[in-house]
C-alpha cells in the first residue's frame, strides 16, 4: 500500500512539474515572439502622396486658401479630423508650389502632416483658427535653451518670437525666427506677413521643404526634406506615420 501511495505522490508531482515548465515556457516564448513579430514588421519611412487636391472651379479674392475646391476641403476635413480652415491652407499651398515649383511635388498631406506634429493644426493649447486663418492664441514652443531641446541664441530681440532672452519657435508650423525670416510671405493676401496666420506659416514651410529637396513623391526626396526640417528620427517617423494615416483617411473618403 505504502509502495502503490508512493508511486501516486511520483505521478502526482511529476504533473503539477510538466504543468509549471509548460507555464514557464507560455511566459517565456510569448514576449519573444511578439517581439519578433514587431520586429519584423516594416517600419513606416515616408509618407507617398494621395491624388492632388483639386483646384477650386472659381478662385475667390486672394490668398492660397481659395485655390482649394471647398467642397472637397470640407470631405477631407470631416475623413481626417484636421480643421477644413487648415485643409484649405494645406492644399492652397501645394497647389500653388505645384504651379510655381513643379519639381518639388510636395503633397497636401505632407504639409497637414507636419502641422499636426508641430501644433495638432494650430489647436495646440485651446488655439484656434480664424476665418482669416489667423491662430488664437498665438503659439509659441519652448525657449530653445539646449536643455532637452537644441540651443539657439536669441536672434530676434523678441520681435518674432517675444522672448529676448532665446529663440522659440512660432506658429502653427513652428518656424524659428531665422526660418520665419527667410522664408516669411504673405499667402492670405491681407498685407502681413504673420507666423501666427496658417496660411502664412504652411506657405513659408512650404518654401522651406522644397528648397531643402525635391521629388517629395519619392522616398529619398520626402526624407531629405523632412530631415531638413528636423532631423531627430523619430520626428521623421511620427510625420510620417501621421501622412500615411491621412492618406488612407482621404482615400476612403466619397
Amino acid at each position: 500500500m505504502r509502495q502503490r501511495r508512493g508511486v501516486i505522490t511520483a505521478i502526482a508531482v511529476g504533473i503539477v512539474g510538466v504543468a509549471v515548465l509548460a507555464t514557464l515556457v507560455v511566459l517565456v516564448l510569448v514576449p519573444r515572439v511578439t517581439a519578433a513579430q514587431d520586429a519584423a514588421a516594416p517600419a513606416v519611412r515616408w509618407a507617398p502622396p494621395p491624388v492632388s487636391a483639386p483646384a477650386a472651379a472659381a478662385t475667390p479674392g486672394v490668398g492660397i486658401a481659395g485655390l482649394a475646391d471647398p467642397a472637397w476641403a470640407a470631405s477631407a476635413a470631416a475623413a481626417t479630423g484636421i480643421p477644413k480652415r487648415a485643409v484649405l491652407a494645406y492644399a492652397g499651398a501645394a497647389l500653388s508650389k505645384a504651379a510655381s515649383m513643379p519639381a518639388c511635388r510636395l503633397s497636401w498631406t505632407t504639409l497637414a502632416a507636419v502641422g499636426t506634429v508641430e501644433s495638432s493644426n494650430g489647436q495646440h493649447g485651446g488655439s484656434s483658427i480664424g476665418p482669416d486663418g489667423t491662430v488664437t492664441p498665438p503659439i509659441f514652443g519652448v525657449e530653445l535653451n539646449g536643455d532637452g531641446v537644441a540651443l539657439i541664441p536669441d536672434s530676434d530681440g523678441g520681435a518674432i518670437d517675444g522672448d529676448a532672452a532665446g529663440d522659440r519657435a512660432v506658429g502653427p508650423m513652428q518656424l524659428i525666427p531665422q526660418s520665419w525670416r527667410n522664408w516669411r510671405t504673405d499667402s492670405n493676401g491681407d498685407g502681413v506677413e504673420d507666423p501666427q496666420n496658417i496660411d502664412d506659416a504652411v506657405m513659408a514651410t512650404t518654401n522651406y521643404l522644397c528648397r531643402a529637396s525635391t521629388a517629395l513623391d519619392t522616398e529619398r526626396g520626402w526624407r531629405a526634406a523632412i530631415a531638413a526640417y528636423n532631423s531627430d528620427d523619430s520626428y521623421l517617423t511620427k510625420v510620417a506615420r501621421v501622412g500615411v494615416a491621412y492618406n488612407a483617411d482621404v482615400n476612403r473618403a466619397p
